[in-house]
């Protein structure tokens, strides 16, 4: 049938997607290559399955352009949002969720769906009598299909490493060591496994053991590098560990091992020099994950290493870190502003595999290409999303705002958006103006505020007139 849509790929842009196109009234085929061709990061059979971290990174929609994107996705009724919003575990000020649950929840809608039906097949190609296609199959993608892509595009296809943190068991965990706080105190929606304001446990290093574990971890041995490993970079939002530390002594103290804003519960008096923080993993908060601590390390050397942090003398993993390649079309050269691969408009793109960097990120791109789809299908005209939200800004920066010569994967930030101009020097509560410090916070405030003020109100009459 002409008017189906086919979906390549059951990860968060093809499950959100397929869920869009179908609540639009499209019938949709989403073919998901698990179980019967697995990948290198993936456990389950499920879909929407996370892999990498537990965490959608922040929830605040005021100050923070991750929190922005995910107004933009609930009011957008994402499949995605919901499912996390309902399987939420303590994490301060971000969102993070229950994976497992997670993946069920949306596993479940997309199964109960009466447009959507699942295909368990590998695609290797795309069949010339589809004559409309969402490719999602995310950093992940089959060989077979990455060749196939690589044809269609006339592009080399880019390349860089994603690596995976380790996750701890919450009762291997000394918490006469150990403590539960978020970073200053900050509440989160839940009340996490210590309370309000505790949604992390925090493992504190003097200056002696942060040397002693750095040591190590430089020392330690990594898996070895595949054939097509050799020239690939890895992407700074997401790099090893070990790769941190070899780039200066500092550098994770001042990276995920930060002690700002953290106080020892058992040492109040004494500032701890660096500080390894878990995260909540599960809503039974017996599985905790290393914040930060994606890892290329093989596994003995994982165990050795890890087990160096105070509090994790006696440690038990849950998973242990892995590093796997992500691949990523160079977007601004092959796709047009609706996602269509410009030599055959036919075809879609969605999710990492354009270029985006993150969860909510792949989410949002999946969202648009879904209701791209719907609309090319029924005959009717869908405006892009203004470049000031969030959504727009994003979609913007992987089509027609980035130069394709340096294109490289990016999270969602303000600087994908139109500058707010001047805004009125910040004032004190006595109405004088502000110096030093707080001049500068309240300025940076204030510009963060103007960015998501502007897009809400956008984003509202974008989202009406659709």
């Amino acid at each position: 049938m002409s008017d189906v849509l086919h979906i390549i790929g059951g990860g968060l842009a093809g499950s959100e997607a397929a869920w869009q196109a179908a609540e639009a009234g499209v019938q949709v085929v989403l073919h998901e290559m698990r179980p019967v061709r697995k990948t290198d990061a993936h456990v389950t059979d499920g879909l929407a399955e996370l892999v990498c971290s537990n965490s959608f990174r922040s929830d605040d929609a005021e100050t923070n352009a991750v929190g922005l994107l995910h107004a933009e996705l609930r009011d957008s009724e994402s499949l995605i949002m919901a499912s996390a919003d309902a399987h939420q575990v303590p994490a301060g000020g971000a969102l993070a969720v229950d994976r497992e649950a997670f993946s069920q929840a949306v596993t479940a809608k997309i199964e109960a769906h009466p447009n959507i039906t699942i295909e368990r097949e590998e695609v290797t190609d795309i069949p010339a009598d589809w004559q409309h296609a969402i490719v999602a199959t995310g950093p992940l993608t089959s060989p077979a299909l990455s060749e196939a892509i690589g044809k269609m595009t006339g592009s080399d296809k880019l390349a860089f490493f994603d690596a995976i943190a380790p996750i701890v068991y919450h009762d291997s965990v000394d918490m006469d060591i150990c403590w539960h706080q978020s970073r200053y105190g900050k509440l989160g929606q839940l009340v996490g496994i210590g309370g309000f304001g505790k949604d992390y446990i925090n493992c504190p290093m003097d200056e002696a053991q942060y040397n002693a574990f750095l040591d190590a971890l430089i020392e330690s041995d990594t898996a070895d590098f595949k054939e097509w490993e050799e020239n690939t970079p890895y992407f700074n939002g997401c790099l090893p560990i070990e790769v941190m530390a070899a780039r200066g002594r500092e550098t994770l103290r001042h990276g995920p091992m930060k002690p700002r804003g953290l106080t020892n519960a058992h040492n109040p008096e004494v500032k701890p020099y660096a500080v390894v923080q878990l995260r909540q993993d599960n809503a039974l908060g017996t599985l905790f994950n290393m914040v930060g601590f994606q890892t290329k390390l093989k596994y003995g050397a994982q165990t050795d290493v890890f087990r160096l942090i105070p509090g994790l003398e006696d440690a038990r993993f849950a998973r242990l870190g892995g590093l796997h390649r992500n691949t990523f079309l160079n977007s601004p050269s092959l796709l047009d502003q609706e996602l269509r691969l410009k030599n055959a408009p036919n075809i879609r793109f969605a999710g990492q595999i354009t270029g985006v960097e993150g969860y909510v990120e792949s989410t949002t791109i999946g969202l648009m290409a879904g209701r791209f789809a719907a609309a090319q299908i029924q005959g009717r005209a869908i405006a892009a999303p203004p470049v000031t939200t969030a959504f727009g800004a994003l979609l913007a920066h992987i089509t027609v705002n980035a130069d394709a010569k340096t294109f490289q994967p990016m999270n969602v930030n303000f600087g994908l958006m139109p500058d707010v101009g001047t805004l009125p020097a910040p004032v004190g509560d006595d109405g004088k103006k502000l110096r030093g410090k707080l001049r500068m916070q309240a300025k940076k405030q204030a510009r963060q505020r103007a960015f998501t003020s502007r897009a809400r109100s956008d984003f509202e009459s974008w989202h009406q007139a659709g």
